[in-house]
């Protein structure tokens, strides 16, 4: 049966395309979508949730243990760094899911005719997750190397291997082959990659910062009046107010469920490279005419 509100992803797009695109699919699936991230990553970002609180509660600790308790501050800056390894772990993880998530379930959508199964969505992600972890650790050293040699060539391959988990989901290529190629497909379309990216991430950077704002306001007032106690180091405190962490794990939720926005941009631009360069959409139509 066909679905009139079905988006075709593959096809050639513009920059205005692709971005208006992107949020198009977000408003008519919004429902399936980020209910298919709350079942998935749901569990994890708890773990995550919690894992910050008691990071910003024990940041408010060192403070206080240098006047109640100073010898056993190293004590202190041990359990803050337990904390921060376990905050990277999770949030790896997290981040991981949600891409995996986010591709799946874009993968199903169009495999379905514009009507994703969450069943498929769920065992992809499950069956895949070693896959993603791997190409993940690869793509972060690789990047990170570039960055080390002045930014730019940092820069460089940030943006080709922004396309390696879309190739990898829709190719179904192991590490390697994805990583190679992602630069094949992106030869000579890497300006446009890097000017969508750019674009989609100015958006959400002034959404997300837009939704730190009560937390920022909060945060002078309180400091404010704390300031007029005189007492300086009290000023730690706000760390556990209760307010104040609400604000801020907010904020920390709302930014994560906007990351997932790039993730499905990343998908329509690989579409878009992929049906200039090998013509998979236009081949797949003429297949289909034959077929019926």
């Amino acid at each position: 049966m066909e679905n009139n509100n079905f988006i075709e992803f593959k096809k050639e797009r513009d920059l205005g395309a692709i971005i208006t695109d992107t949020f198009k699919f977000i408003r008519e699936n919004w429902k399936e979508y980020f209910l298919s991230i709350l079942k998935i990553v749901g569990p994890v970002l708890l773990v995550g949730v919690v894992a910050m609180v008691f990071y910003l509660l024990s940041m408010s600790d060192i403070f206080e243990g240098f006047e109640d308790n100073p010898d056993n501050i190293s004590g202190i800056f041990s359990q803050v760094f337990s904390w921060i390894f376990i905050m990277i772990f999770v949030y790896v993880l997290l981040y991981t899911l949600l891409s995996m998530t986010s591709l799946y379930f874009i993968k199903s959508y169009i495999d379905n005719n514009g009507k994703p199964v969450f069943s498929e969505v769920k065992a992809n992600v499950f069956s895949n997750i070693w896959r993603f972890i791997g190409l993940g650790i690869l793509v972060t050293i690789v990047t990170i190397f570039g960055f080390m040699l002045c930014y730019i060539p940092g820069i460089y391959l940030g943006i080709v291997l922004s396309l390696a988990t879309s190739i990898m989901v829709f190719e179904n290529k192991n590490v390697g082959d994805t990583f190679s190629h992602s630069f094949t497909l992106i030869k000579g379309q890497w300006w446009n990659t890097f000017g969508v990216l750019i674009v989609v991430w100015l958006l959400l950077m002034v959404l997300g910062q837009a939704f730190s704002v009560p937390a920022l306001i909060y945060q002078l007032i309180k400091m404010g009046t704390i300031v007029q106690d005189n007492d300086p180091t009290a000023i730690f405190s706000i760390f556990k107010d209760p307010i104040y962490l609400a604000l801020n794990l907010g904020s920390y939720v709302f930014q994560f469920i906007l990351y997932s926005i790039p993730l499905i941009s990343t998908v329509f631009i690989y579409f878009d490279l992929n049906e200039q360069k090998n013509l998979t959409g236009t081949i797949e139509k003429i297949e289909n005419l034959g077929n019926d």
